[in-house]
């Protein structure tokens, strides 16, 4: 069986060199939609960068989304099931912790490329990427307080460490929205491009790292996310909350305003 094979919800490309590019949502741009994580993506983007530290045939995975944008956030319908299910609640906790820490502990180095709104669980990968590109498009938005749950998935863990305190209680308390010329002037991601440029310098970036010595490149990218793994506690104790956040009475007002497009009221 291919190492592969698994995988529906993501678009999976291997390149000369080693590279992969992981598409998500690939199955809905053909209507040029956002790409949102249901069950099935949300599953697979946790899992995926185990299957590619596995592959002896990968160097860089590069990630990024099609359509519209990079990712727009939970399908509704999986958070509805999180907020109603305590089995789905728990297993989509473990998922999300799990999203984290593969990232953090692939040994291959991962490039993301960001255009358009990139929210949600894509996010995560995107920002925790080793070198993270984003288009001047880009509305980076980390929507948990939005929603009525506290801000768990990655932020905790790399945010403050990106672009101080000050800056990461300001986006992630509000809920606003960052654009990809701001969030290179913060320190949030590597670089900012044009759009158009966008997915030749996520390759340009991917094909020096896959040229480079394997050894030394892995070795450094495992060091320097030691200070992500000592931010593990704060981690842990922000998805927890968040989860916890699932059970109550705001997350039912945070959907409802979402689906009838209004400011909610908590």
């Amino acid at each position: 069986m291919s190492l592969y094979e698994k995988y529906s919800a993501l678009q999976l490309t291997h390149h000369a060199g080693g590279i992969l590019e992981v598409v998500m949502g690939a199955s809905q741009s053909a209507n040029r939609k956002l790409s949102t994580a249901d069950h099935n993506l949300h599953r697979e983007l946790a899992e995926i960068w185990r299957t590619i530290d596995d592959d002896p045939s990968v160097r860089v995975a590069i990630i990024r989304g099609e359509g519209k944008g990079f990712s727009a956030g939970g399908d509704l319908s999986l958070v509805e099931d999180m907020a109603n299910d305590f089995a789905v609640r728990t297993r989509v906790w473990k998922e999300a912790k799990d999203l984290v820490y593969n990232v953090i502990n692939c040994s291959k180095p991962i490039v993301s490329a960001m255009h358009g709104p990139a929210v949600g669980a894509g996010l995560v990968a995107g920002l925790l990427a080793d070198i993270s590109i984003a288009s001047k498009s880009a509305r980076i938005i980390d929507g948990h307080t939005r929603l009525g749950v506290a801000a768990g998935d990655h932020a905790a863990i790399v945010w403050p460490l990106l672009c101080g305190m000050a800056k990461a209680k300001y986006y992630l308390m509000l809920c606003e929205s960052v654009s990809g010329e701001e969030a290179e002037r913060i320190g949030l991601v590597s670089l900012c491009c044009e759009d158009h440029e966008l997915r030749d310098k996520a390759f340009e970036i991917a094909t020096k790292l896959a040229n480079g010595s394997q050894s030394a490149i892995r070795w450094t990218k495992y060091a320097l996310n030691n200070w992500l793994r000592m931010a593990g506690p704060t981690f842990d104790a922000s998805l927890a909350l968040e989860f916890m956040g699932f059970s109550g009475p705001d997350i039912q007002e945070g959907v409802a305003s979402l689906r009838a497009k209004r400011p909610p009221q908590f």
